[in-house]
């Protein structure tokens, strides 16, 4: 099959890109704030290893501990997932820095040889729930999975005030996954039949999207056909306000809308993450 989105051969590279960051770190790095609220740059580096255990555990191994029970919503799984990372991330306030960039370096060769095995055109394990589907193919797990990867060390990134990622080899397939979250975002609005909502996420690194509205339900659209709304926002503005580190009132002052600006301005609610 034709992938959509391929991500699977740009693992590896990131894990180095990550290793390399996290080689470079000064003591003082690792204690600073990052975008991801309560979070430490220790604190996302151990949640990315708990994303490695739990991948080779699961999806290698078969074992999945306890289960969750009183889950009967997404808010319910959002809570849930919650609490696991945290748990997770409080356990290693204890593990040293050293400890926990060995452990990513081991389990991140291993992540990848297991998403690497799996057939991108199969059902998924888990189904990619910010994008509003109850059953997803391997291919979208695994661009999700990159999307994890990316952002999360992106946040690294910006605390320790050291750039790059957003080449558009790198940035792309990041952003063309989040925009699978656009129909879900604009499921509340009602407009007219056939009308069209475009978004473009400027530079070179970044491209054009659009939805439908048809059936009264808004899906994914490559028309040329005129919008009623655009929404113009650059490259670090979308990655920041799709994993909710750009707070909504400060998106609407940076965004450009051309149309309808009601309509325009629903993509501030657009959520790519779990959360």
């Amino acid at each position: 099959m034709k992938i959509p989105i391929p991500t699977i051969h740009l693992f590896e590279r990131l894990d180095r890109e990550l290793i390399t960051l996290l080689k470079s770190l000064k003591p003082e790095d690792w204690h600073k704030s990052t975008l991801a609220k309560q979070w430490t740059v220790k604190d996302i580096a151990a949640h990315l290893l708990d994303g490695n255990i739990r991948t080779l555990s699961m999806l290698r191994d078969g074992y999945f501990g306890t289960k969750p029970e009183g889950v009967n919503s997404y808010q319910d799984l959002v809570n849930y997932l919650n609490q696991l990372n945290a748990d997770w991330v409080n356990s290693f306030k204890r593990v040293s820095p050293k400890v926990l960039i060995d452990l990513l370096e081991k389990s991140g060769k291993e992540y990848v040889d297991v998403l690497q095995s799996l057939d991108p055109s199969t059902k998924a394990l888990f189904s990619v729930a910010w994008a509003g589907e109850t059953e997803s193919q391997n291919w979208f797990h695994i661009a999700r999975e990159y999307t994890e990867k990316w952002h999360h060390q992106k946040q690294i990134r910006e605390a320790v005030g050291v750039g790059g990622l957003m080449e558009r080899e790198l940035f792309y397939p990041v952003i063309d996954t989040f925009m699978r979250a656009l129909p879900v975002a604009y499921q509340s609005i009602k407009t007219n039949e056939g009308d069209l909502l475009r978004i473009k996420v400027l530079g070179e690194n970044g491209g054009t999207w659009s939805i439908r509205y048809s059936a009264n339900r808004w899906v994914m659209d490559e028309s040329s056909q005129p919008p009623v709304a655009e929404v113009e926002l650059e490259a670090e503005d979308a990655w920041k306000l799709f994993t909710k580190g750009l707070p909504s009132l400060e998106a609407l002052q940076r965004i450009r809308i051309s149309g309808s600006r009601e309509l325009g301005q629903q993509i501030v609610k657009m959520i790519a993450i779990m959360g």
